[in-house]
């Protein structure tokens, strides 16, 4: 028997009904498969600022580094924007990316034959499309120093710092590398080398690591022409790197050449062998409490967690069959269904998921 323990952090708006989505298919697994997975839950976001007065408290901290892997579902909403950026819900979520040195985030983005109607693109467009998007997470302007607001001459200014080191491109560049190698063998390098420095640096060190990948091909595109590559051509992609930001706005994008936000997963891996899974949505307050929300991609980033956490590939595969099935078999939930009378429920989506397993 394996025994695994898990750290919950539900977080905020629809979190706590798509990780619940997510505990119930690992529950599953582990009696087919007769493993032992032990559930910790924590605070995270908005949440735990109501309950903790912190996004992420020291004890959540430590259970999570303790932890075997981390399940995270969403933080953020509307009743705590107007806070102080270092107060913010998604602070908590940067500080256990950097406390963890998750500095590799992994969003897998696959076409559905069974859902291409639901994406806004020509289904000649979106057929096929299957490809890696690798985020570098922990640098760029999200971390970099100074960040902070100041009075010039009785004028405010913002200031946020884009700073990258060699050594942090280096490692998310040999990632890419190594996941093109078990893919296609092609590697697209996002940056805006025409106009940031930063850029010119990632361009640089990218030309060098792959010195050590000869059998991998590499592209460079500037981020803004990936933005309409994305659109006009997305099957031609197979793994894409980019730095924090790029990553973060491209990899939104990319998520509705599926037809939604709700069928994306991701991954976020670092030094310590602690992995954070989580969907790639945001928290949906409008919708969080009514069961509506799609779990796909809760129950798929838990698939991610036992592939690459728990080395549990068998299982994993086990997990994207069935959430493959179901999809095939025409559950829909309010955001991928064309008519809102014909959607199931987060339950209702969950326990076919259950059976498709069983």
């Amino acid at each position: 028997m394996t025994k695994k323990t898990i750290a919950v952090l539900p977080g905020d708006g629809i979190g706590p009904e798509v990780t619940t989505a997510a505990i119930n298919v690992l529950e599953t697994i582990a009696d087919k498969y007769d493993h032992h997975f032990t559930f910790q839950q924590g605070w995270i976001g908005g949440s735990a600022i109501d309950e903790k007065g912190d996004p992420l408290p020291r004890e959540t901290k430590e259970m999570s580094a303790e932890s075997d892997g981390i399940l995270l579902g969403a933080v953020g909403g509307p009743k705590w924007d107007r806070l102080p950026g270092a107060e913010r819900p998604e602070k908590g979520l940067l500080e256990i990316r950097k406390s963890l040195d998750l500095y590799a985030n992994l969003r897998p983005v696959k076409a559905y034959a069974s859902l291409i109607e639901s994406s806004p693109l020509k289904e000649a467009i979106v057929a096929n499309v299957d490809f890696l998007i690798v985020r570098e997470l922990t640098g760029g302007l999200y971390f970099g120093e100074p960040k902070k607001r100041e009075d010039i001459r009785g004028e405010t200014q913002a200031i946020d710092t884009l700073l990258y080191k060699a050594s942090e491109i280096k490692r998310i560049a040999e990632r890419a590398f190594q996941a093109a190698q078990l893919r296609n063998g092609k590697v697209v390098s996002v940056d805006k080398a025409n106009v940031l420095e930063s850029s010119r640096l990632w361009r640089e060190t990218v030309d060098d690591v792959h010195a050590s990948y000869p059998d991998v091909e590499l592209e460079h595109m500037l981020v803004d022409n990936a933005a309409m590559q994305l659109i006009a051509q997305p099957a031609a992609f197979d793994v894409m790197v980019t730095e924090n930001t790029f990553g973060d706005i491209l990899s939104d994008e990319a998520s509705m050449l599926t037809g939604s936000l709700g069928l994306l997963p991701s991954a976020s891996l670092g030094s310590t062998g602690v992995g954070l899974y989580e969907p790639v949505h945001g928290s949906a307050p409008d919708i969080a409490g009514e069961n509506r929300a799609n779990p796909l991609a809760a129950i798929s980033s838990a698939a991610m967690m036992v592939k690459y956490g728990f080395k549990m590939e068998k299982e994993a595969e086990k997990i994207e069959t069935a959430v493959e099935k179901v999809l095939a078999d025409g559950y829909r939930t309010a955001d991928i269904a064309p008519k809102m009378e014909e959607a199931v429920t987060t339950t209702e989506m969950t326990d076919a998921v259950i059976k498709a397993l069983e």
